[in-house]
């Protein structure tokens, strides 16, 4: 967006909800679950979620990021279901000396948020304990905060699902972004937290999720997700430049959110917004 080198490279490494499910007819799209990098030249490495698209990322990054030494980035995590953090024990540079991960996720109501990581990574669902990776994984507790990345402004805002969680805006000199990855859907459709007006107002790329169609929140009203319709109203009460659809249901094939995204782009004709779906190996340049 603009002339000259872009001002931050958004690439999409796991782009399903839920779980991970890979069958021939998903694979254009891909089959894992929420993973997204921010790259930004001479700033540190964003990681958007933790899920299964993690290992694909430390690969794609041999090059950049994951080949310095030591490796640093910092991990902006929304909430602690699976699909969201089951990536961090098979993540690469987890395993390696001097590396550190930072990682910023909302506090827990009865448990430190090291502690409740915990107790996904190690015994018994995990062979290896978190205290024994050989990595400094350091964990930050957030709720309603700014706070900079180097030269980035990061602002965490609680945003409405099951449990806690919270969704984030990423400004840089030349760029914003906001990343809603689950977003539970008011029963009146017309409705947009203030938190999430505030997170993505203006910016030049809505990461939002829209796993449901309109009939299957019908059957599911309070699961904590949302519509493609309800992202598509997010996008404009906010004035994004950009949506891009996210958070995708694992059964759905790459032929129905074909037509997703062009009923999307149907209804936001005439709205001055792009719309995209997120696939795996997909990069925005803002």
């Amino acid at each position: 967006m603009g002339l000259g080198p872009p001002a931050a490279d958004v690439r999409f490494w796991g782009v399903r909800g839920s779980f991970p499910l890979s069958r021939p007819e998903a694979r254009r799209y891909g089959t894992n679950t929420s993973s997204v990098s921010v790259h930004v030249a001479g700033e540190p490495l964003v990681l958007l979620d933790l899920g299964t698209g993690l290992p694909l990322l430390a690969d794609g990054l041999s090059c950049q990021s994951a080949g310095r030494s030591p490796f640093t980035a910092a991990a902006l995590v929304t909430h602690l279901h699976l699909d969201h953090i089951q990536g961090l024990p098979f993540f690469g540079p987890v395993h390696q000396e001097g590396a550190r991960i930072d990682v910023y996720a909302p506090r827990q109501p009865s448990d430190s948020l090291r502690a409740a990581v915990s107790r996904l990574v190690g015994p018994p669902l995990f062979p290896v304990e978190l205290d024994r990776l050989a990595a400094d994984v350091v964990f930050h507790e957030v709720h309603e905060d700014v706070f900079a990345l180097g030269g980035l402004r990061v602002t965490a805002r609680p945003v409405p699902h099951l449990g806690p969680a919270v969704g984030y805006r990423i400004e840089g000199e030349r760029f914003s972004m906001a990343y809603v990855s689950d977003h539970q859907q008011p029963a009146d459709p017309s409705v947009v937290s203030t938190a999430v007006l505030e997170l993505a107002d203006g910016v030049d790329l809505l990461v939002h999720e829209a796993q449901y169609t309109n009939a299957e929140l019908a059957t599911r009203p309070d699961w904590g997700h949302c519509t493609v319709d309800y992202a598509l109203h997010v996008a404009r009460r906010c004035g994004a430049r950009a949506l891009c659809l996210f958070h995708h249901d694992p059964r759905r094939d790459d032929s129905e959110i074909d037509g997703l995204l062009e009923g999307a782009r149907r209804r936001a004709a005439g709205w001055d917004l792009d719309v995209v779906a997120a696939r795996e190996g997909m990069t925005i340049s803002l």
